[in-house]
Order: C-alpha cells, then structure tokens, then sequence
C-alpha cells in the first residue's frame, strides 16, 4: 500500500509540475490592506470576504497589530517589494 501511494505521488508530481502563479487580485488587495487599512476597518472586511474561523481570525490581527508599529514609510517599502513579486509572477 505505501509503495502504491508513493508512486501515486511521484507520477502526480511528475505531470502535473506545472502550477498556476497569477495571483489572484483578492490577495493583492488584502496585502495591501493588511499593511495600510486601520484594524476597525481590516477585521470586518476580513470576515466578509473569507469568514474565517474565529481562531485565524485573531491570529492574522494579532499579527496585523505588530505590522501597524512598523513606520509607514517601511511598510510602503515593504508593499513595493510585494508589488515587484506579485509582478513576477504574473509572467
């Protein structure tokens, strides 16, 4: 049985190596609002857009509040280096 799954797994590897990496435009704006938009405004549209477990949900503010300390000039650099690899992998 294990040997079976490990070639069902070697062959799905081999044909189909290929993946899709057009990010999707959703992503990009949550990005960008996870660095920029205040907390009152990001939770809400948060829980609109993707209803999230109330659990992930105070994990990603959690880690939103330790990003909103960053001064915003860092965290426009940072949102320019998200820009040049979303770009890249829109090729």
């Amino acid at each position: 049985m294990r040997l079976s799954l490990s070639v069902l797994l070697v062959t799905l590897a081999l044909c189909c190596y290929e993946a899709n990496a057009i990010v999707c435009p959703s992503l990009a704006k949550d990005m960008t609002a996870f660095l920029f938009v205040h907390e009152a405004i990001y939770k809400p549209k948060l829980q609109l857009a993707y209803n999230p477990p109330e659990a992930a949900l105070n994990a990603k503010l959690q880690v939103k509040s330790c990003t909103d300390k960053i001064p915003v000039l860092q965290r426009k650099l940072i949102a320019g280096v998200l820009v040049k690899i979303l770009a890249k992998c829109a090729l």
